[in-house]
């Protein structure tokens, strides 16, 4: 075999295992990539050989060079999902019944999935995000609950371990929280109950996902979802 097929085998190779950590949320959108040396030694190839696998995603747009600070990830694949549906969903605010109805179905199914197939890690991450939900709570500082409670909706999709939930969720979700007036903070203002409301949904979710009852989670879920439609209804 010739040197150069070797070499352009090992570049693939490297590509694809790149490629993998954006697709799984290993690095995220603004993530920095460890150093040439640190991925060399974990692949074990060349530094050479990380350096052309990197040139070209970056070249793809999946990943981006800051000079002297190192490569970090784009939102390449989140904003791919969603362009043209953030103009769309932004002119368009009767979407709202068919967002929350694909929201129900998307969050309950990565709810499912997490009780399932949670790691340590994303356990961990339940339980962090749970207490900054219930302490925002507590000090009635409503933009961090809904800080606390859209990082947790993201924690439990990566938890789910399936790559389309979790870029789905990333990119749709998160872009749907941004361009309609249902998102954490304006739910907890327009209704003065709200928020311990959704705190006892989110306890009740966590605790069906930490306990690996993926039934009850799907089931946690659906009920939050048909909270914040039922909220909604309430405010036209």
């Amino acid at each position: 075999m010739k040197a150069g097929t070797l070499t352009g085998g090992r570049v693939e190779a490297v590509m694809r295992r790149l490629e993998t950590a954006l697709l799984d949320g290993t690095w995220a959108p603004g993530a920095r990539l460890p150093s040439e040396r640190q991925l060399a030694e974990q692949y074990a190839v060349a530094r050479n050989t990380v350096r052309e696998a990197t040139q070209r995603l970056i070249a793809r747009g999946l990943l981006r060079s800051r000079r002297g600070a190192g490569v970090y990830a784009t939102d390449r694949l989140r904003s791919g999902i969603i362009s043209p549906w953030g103009e769309l969903v932004a002119d368009h605010p009767a979407l709202r019944e068919d967002i929350l109805e694909f929201r129900r179905v998307l969050e309950a199914a990565t709810a499912y999935f997490a009780a399932l197939r949670a790691d340590a890690a994303d356990l961990a991450r339940v339980r962090t995000l749970m207490r900054e939900l219930e302490r925002a709570r507590n000090a009635d500082d409503k933009a961090a609950e809904a800080d606390a409670d859209a990082k947790l909706h993201d924690a439990i999709a990566r938890a789910s371990h399936n790559t389309m939930f979790l870029h789905l969720h990333a990119s749709v979700v998160g872009m749907l929280r941004e361009h309609i007036a249902i998102n954490g903070t304006g739910l907890r203002e327009a209704h003065p109950d709200a928020s311990e409301q959704l705190l006892t949904q989110h306890r009740a979710l966590c605790d069906a996902i930490l306990a690996r009852r993926p039934e009850q989670a799907r089931t946690a879920m659906q009920a939050h979802i048909d909270f914040v439609r039922h909220c909604t209804e309430l405010g036209d």
